[in-house]
């Protein structure tokens, strides 16, 4: 992700904390949590435009009462209620919200994790240093993948020393993407077969280890999006006094791969179904206009299961 983009990203999850504690604050003691999250989300929010304020706030404010009504238990009038943003390590832990909302009064939280103008589940690298396995799954990457990956990577090296352009390249998808897709499930296929609960640990790096609600604002549309991932059945908990707009069902992970392999006709993304209707498809890209040792993968859902509720909810 862009400089640019990442700036636009905070800046609109400071939207969607404005939007919240401007409804809650009136009905109900609120807190938002000072932290080094809120200092950057807020200078983020400071330095775009008034008119790109104006649209991440109409985008927040078309969805929050929707998001007020799937959590009942946000507006019940008992002790504080606290809005915090989630540190960046969050994610690195398998834990994708970004604004974690909760009382000290009763053992209950409610996450959402907001996305600006993409749908994308993660931006994860490949390079010559980086183990993904360990990373997402907890396994280190095997010497057979280190061992694939390192001509590929040597050549990338020799290349960015000589300030090559990743479109100068003679043939960059059959000499750098195909090889390194393939290292890259050959090797998952290895820990799979190892290790069976490499599927759950994949699938939990990826989608989160916590319940939450995805919020994305397609501005193009005019629309904000709302996907219920309720994985440990923590959403739409009622209050005393109020049950949830929808009974959120619970959306079960998956246990094990399915298959593995290629995109039918492409060279650059490959395709991971596992049970319970998840499916992903990773897409391998430069993210620089010259040569660097490292690749990044735009990771989108190609299936997620009915039981993740979508709720559109349009600007006025």
């Amino acid at each position: 992700m862009s400089t640019n983009s990442n700036d636009q990203g905070r800046a609109y999850e400071y939207a969607w904390m404005t939007a919240l504690y401007k409804k809650l604050a009136v009905v109900r003691k609120t807190c938002v949590v000072a932290n080094s999250s809120l200092d950057a989300n807020k200078r983020a929010w400071n330095a775009i435009s008034q008119d790109k304020r104006e649209l991440y706030a109409l985008s927040a404010d078309a969805a929050v009462d929707m998001v007020l009504g799937l959590e009942p238990l946000m507006k019940e009038n008992q002790g504080t209620l606290f809005l915090a943003f989630q540190k960046d390590e969050a994610g690195e832990n398998g834990d994708v919200r970004d604004i974690v909302i909760y009382r000290e009064d009763i053992p209950w939280e409610v996450g959402l994790s907001i996305k600006h103008n993409h749908t994308a589940v993660k931006h994860s690298r490949l390079s010559h240093v980086l183990d993904f396995g360990k990373e997402w799954y907890g396994i280190p990457c095997s010497k057979q993948y280190w061992d694939d990956i390192r001509p590929i990577f040597a050549m990338l090296n020799r290349e960015k020393e000589l300030g090559t352009k990743w479109s100068e390249l003679h043939d960059k998808e059959g000499d750098v993407y195909i090889p390194l897709l393939k290292a890259f499930l050959d090797e998952v296929n290895r820990a799979y077969e190892r290790e069976p609960e490499v599927a759950i640990r994949m699938f939990e790096y990826l989608v989160g280890m916590k319940d939450y609600h995805k919020i994305v604002s397609n501005d193009s549309k005019k629309m904000t999006s709302i996907h219920t991932f309720n994985l440990h059945g923590t959403l739409g908990r009622s209050s005393r006094e109020k049950a949830s707009a929808f009974e959120i069902p619970d959306a079960s992970a998956p246990m094990k791969i399915r298959s593995m392999g290629f995109k039918q006709g492409s060279k650059t993304t490959v395709q991971i179904y596992m049970d319970n209707d998840w499916a992903f498809s990773f897409r391998i890209h430069s993210a620089s206009t010259r040569v660097q040792p490292s690749l990044k993968f735009d990771i989108q859902f190609i299936s997620i299961p009915a039981s993740v509720l979508n709720v559109e909810c349009n600007w006025k």
